[in-house]
């Protein structure tokens, strides 16, 4: 019967784990989104205020960064991504190899 409540808590406690993961990575993109919009704010008020217009550069080299950070945040660690998939596999052959039925 304690096999039974182990091998039950070692799931749970891997998917708190991975939960506690992907809330961390959602919660930096939001902070590096806020970052962002703060400094480019400031840069674009600075490049208007010089009558020229060098914000741009910035602005886009940055946001290709934030979106690349944000579609593997959001769209490669979902849950029906690969890498997901991959664990789900190992997971389940590992729990075939330990039980012994």
């Amino acid at each position: 019967m304690n096999t039974m409540k182990t091998s039950t808590a070692l799931p749970d406690t891997r998917l708190e784990q991975l939960a506690r993961k992907r809330a961390g990575a959602k919660l930096g993109w939001y902070l590096h989104a806020t970052v962002y919009l703060l400094v480019n704010l400031l840069l674009v008020a600075l490049s208007v205020s010089s009558g020229r217009h060098w914000a741009v550069f910035p602005l886009l080299g940055w946001g290709i960064g934030l979106a690349v950070h944000g579609a593997v945040v959001f769209l490669l660690t979902g849950g029906a991504g690969l890498h997901e998939r991959l664990v789900q596999q190992e997971r389940e052959r590992l729990t075939l190899q330990r039980d012994p039925w």
